[in-house]
This record gives C-alpha cells, structure tokens and sequence, in this order.
C-alpha cells in the first residue's frame, strides 16, 4: 500500500481557497462543513448518498446529525491530517448539492 502524504501548509491553503464552504478544523488537521436541510429525510438522503461515494474511496467522514442539519469533518489518519484524499473527498460531496 501506498503511504498517504499530509498536505504540506502552503497545499493546504491553496486546496481550501477552491474549497470555499468547508473551513479548517481548529487543529489544522481536518476539514469541515456544515449543511442544513428542508428535513430529516433530505439530511439523511444527502448521507446515504456520501456514505456510498466514503465506501467506494474508501475514505469515510467523521459526521453528525441533528434532524436537518449534518456536520462533516475529513481528514486522513493514515496520514496523520488533511491529505489529497480529504479534498477530493470535500469535492465529491460538493457535487452531490
């Protein structure tokens, strides 16, 4: 297996400047969205539809939910923080919206 690299600092702020919604976790090792739906059913809709991209990258979020709203925080364990796989990821689900 491949070993996954941490985004250098300078990869990082360049990957979130095309990320616009998702900020820096406060550890700088992650990154994280919130969402809001009309309800329940379209919040765990979008869920379903993130899990099945996670399972088939095999990279799989950190979530919460409340009702309407979801909270999503990626970041790469492998790699000891935010990797390319994080920001590809962000990307899918963006596209899912």
């Amino acid at each position: 297996m491949t070993s996954i690299e941490k985004l250098t600092e300078e990869e990082r702020s360049s990957w979130l400047s095309a990320l616009p919604e998702w900020s820096l976790a406060r550890d700088g090792d992650a990154i994280e969205r919130k969402f809001e739906f009309a309800d329940f059913s379209e919040a765990f809709a979008f869920m379903t539809r993130v899990a099945m991209i996670a399972e088939t990258r095999d990279h799989h979020p950190e979530w919460f939910n409340v009702y309407n709203r979801v909270e999503i925080t990626l970041t790469t364990h492998d790699a000891g923080g935010l990797s390319l796989r994080d920001v590809k990821m962000a990307r899918k689900i963006d596209a899912l919206l």
